[in-house]
């Protein structure tokens, strides 16, 4: 098995040149010009201080013995350039800790913004556990880029004012050390490609990391349910395994730049030796010039170094602003033609609709419905018949590929989606409930509603009797994901929500699995309430709620095959007739069992 399998790129993932990436992450910086601005001078402040201190202590050793008094001065300007320095690096540290702060702080939540707007086909393609990573893991290795950045910031103050010092001790000696110095810019630069691309694989290799914890704790209860935690165990490792692989060699390949860089500065010293004593043999310079001139190089190759190997280090910074990047700019597969906020009657029409996931068999084929305003219409077919893309694409959580769909005559591309989706209450499959209190989940459709609101509603269904089932009423914590409460219970916190949203719109995903007959009145009950109040569209796995609706739409392969009322499509006897017979007949109320079907015994 190769190790590094799943390191490749995503298809949202592009490739951005270096220019084009710290252009991007000027604009970020862009904003902290003033804090940049400040640290950059007390960086020249403390370079000056740090290299001007020798000359003045060496120009005071020129001058012995020196007078008690000029050593008192001396002592008394050490001590100050000292508390000064201190000064200075702490509001430099202080300045750059918060810049590094404010700049990630801002990239992660526009990263966060972006991964909530899109579409819910890029949550269908690419796993969860990834675009997480990209949230926290890269945003954080960007933050170590930009501390490198502060590090160069000094490196630089450190250079010119070396360049300074070397030039007034002797300027041709100088121009012989400028002239080296690409060469050791360019050896840097042939680990700048490797680095980029071992470091976007180690990006991904985190990724899956955090994909299969994720993807494990999710489904932890699946898992001991089979007793597969050996089998989870050995998935992590695998992907955990690679991740050490490709991170040491990625490490092996950063260590290595300093040890070639010091080879390149350790022949450039030679030669400096060679021609410098070569001059001062002649009487070009002093023999005292040259010692002080070396000396001054060898403390001015250290921030060349650091600034040459600083661009492959940077790449682990770049490749991860690269990978956040690339989820902010991916692609939204829904498309707005236009902004249009529009207060919802209900009227929806579906004419000719063609839609498909993907390039393979198609989902729904000329789809046309009209919903008049105020109408309950409940959806009835075999698994894959198309009744949950219908609803989807109602909620523009996916874009069909030709055809209309529109709201009250106008076409829902032009309408401005987050005012559309406020206006439609949907109730999901499997209801998501958000850690936190009953309450606190019925409110989140409609967070001004008070407590004596969601007390009378929550009334409403069953006459209250459902909250007597939970320990603290409205205030019950329902757990990660509502794992506390029920299915039934879910349900009955997710009508509950939309009773307080009160939208022009219901759209109903209604659960498979099987409710006690008490659960199944309330929710029933709810139902009837919401069906009421707004034009509804319900796809229907329970006898109640079918006869609940004005209209039933049976689908078949992406089609409408029948229409009508219950009792009239089983007095035709078609495909619904067929449906209830398998699926319904046993929910009425007047079914019985048939006396040919042998009764369970139990033996004790």
């Amino acid at each position: 098995m190769n190790m590094f399998a799943g390191l490749d790129s995503e298809a949202y993932d592009r490739k951005y040149s270096d220019r084009q990436l710290l252009q991007r992450i000027g604009r970020f910086l862009g904003v902290y010009r003033l804090k940049i601005a400040a640290s950059f001078a007390a960086l020249m402040l403390m370079a000056v201080m740090s290299t001007g201190f020798p000359l003045l202590i060496a120009a005071a050793l020129d001058r012995l013995p020196v007078p008690p008094v000029q050593l008192a001065q001396l002592a008394a300007a050490s001590l100050s350039i000292g508390v000064l320095m201190w000064g200075l690096n702490y509001w430099r540290a202080r300045w750059f800790s918060e810049l590094i702060g404010d700049v990630v702080l801002a990239l992660r939540s526009e990263a966060f913004r972006a991964a909530a707007e899109h579409d819910l086909s890029f949550y269908d393609e690419f796993r969860s556990g990834r675009v997480i990573s990209r949230i926290t893991s890269d945003t954080q290795d960007f933050a170590q880029g930009l501390q490198l950045l502060g590090d160069i910031l000094d490196d630089i103050a450190a250079v010119l004012v070396l360049l300074v010092v070397l030039m007034r001790l002797e300027w041709r000696l100088t121009l012989l050390v400028v002239a080296l110095t690409p060469f050791v810019f360019w050896m840097a630069s042939a680990w700048r490609h490797l680095a980029r691309g071992f470091t976007q694989r180690a990006s991904r290799a985190i990724a899956n990391v955090n994909a299969a914890i994720q993807e494990a704790v999710t489904g932890i209860s699946v898992a001991k349910n089979f007793r597969q935690e050996a089998t989870i165990y050995s998935q992590f490792t695998e992907v955990n395994r690679a991740s050490y692989d490709i991170n040491w060699q990625r490490g092996f390949l950063l260590a290595t730049v300093f040890p070639a860089l010091n080879a390149m500065v350790g022949c450039g010293s030679a030669l400096l030796i060679y021609a410098g004593g070569r001059a001062a043999g002649a009487g070009i310079i002093t023999a005292g010039t040259w010692f002080l001139f070396l000396a001054a190089v060898e403390r001015f190759w250290f921030p060349v170094s650091q600034l040459a190997a600083f661009w492959s280090q940077f790449q682990g910074g770049l490749a991860a602003a690269e990978r956040v990047f690339a989820l902010i700019d991916a692609e939204p597969a829904v498309r707005q033609t236009g902004a249009q906020q529009l207060k919802l009657q209900g009227t929806l029409e579906f004419s000719d609709v063609h839609f498909r996931y993907s390039r393979q068999e198609a989902v729904l084929r000329g789809f046309s419905l009209r919903i008049e305003p105020g109408e309950s219409v409940a959806l009835v077919g075999h698994t894959g018949a198309g009744k949950s893309s219908v609803i989807k694409l109602l909620a523009r959580f996916y874009d069909f590929q030709s055809g209309s769909l529109r709201i009250d005559g106008h076409d829902v591309r032009s309408l401005e989606l987050r005012s559309l989706r406020s206006q439609l209450g949907l109730v999901p499959q499997m209801p998501f409930l958000f850690a936190g209190s009953v309450a606190d989940n019925i409110r989140y459709a409609c967070p001004q509603a008070t407590d004596a609101q969601l007390l009378l509603i929550a009334r409403q269904i069953g006459a209250g009797e459902w909250l007597g089932a939970l320990p603290n009423g409205l205030d019950s914590e329902v757990g990660e994901r509502g794992s506390r409460l029920s299915l039934g219970q879910r349900q009955l916190v997710a009508l509950a929500r939309v009773l307080v949203q009160r939208p022009p719109v219901f759209i109903l995903d209604e659960a498979t699995a099987s409710i006690d007959p008490f659960t199944e009145a309330q929710i029933q009950e709810a139902l009837e309430l919401i069906l009421k109040r707004c034009t509804s569209i319900m796809i229907a796995h329970r006898l109640s709620t079918v006869r609940s609706a004005s209209r039933i739409i049976v689908m078949a392969h992406g089609e409408i095959i029948e229409h009508g009322s219950h009792t009239q499509l089983l007095s035709d006897g078609g495909h619904y007739a067929e449906i209830y017979q398998t699926y319904f007949r046993h929910q009425s109320p007047d079914y019985t069992v048939p006396q040919s079907t042998p009764a369970a015994v139990i033996i004790e």
